[in-house]
């Protein structure tokens, strides 16, 4: 893992409450293989945002921004990829 998607990875499971780091870093380790410079770029975008944020689009609660529609905000908001903890 380079230096860059080992930031990522860092930036998203350590977001600050288990609800956001379930969901971004989640997000962030079940896709993150398949990325390019551009959806690295665009993930590393939507970091900079605030999680309540985040978490509202990804559950539809709130609308998407236009900067971050498509493909990615669409895999996100599938929400497939969360581990339940028992």
């Amino acid at each position: 893992m380079d230096d860059q998607t080992r930031a990522l990875k860092w930036r998203a499971g350590h977001r600050g409450t288990r609800e956001a780091d379930m969901m971004i870093g989640g997000y962030f380790d079940a896709h993150h293989e398949q990325w390019g410079p551009p959806e690295r770029e665009w993930f590393g975008t939507l970091l900079d945002e605030q999680d309540v944020d985040i978490m509202a689009w990804a559950i539809g609660t709130q609308p998407v921004p236009e900067r971050f529609r498509g493909t990615m905000m669409d895999t996100l908001m599938r929400l497939d990829f969360i581990k339940v903890y028992k």
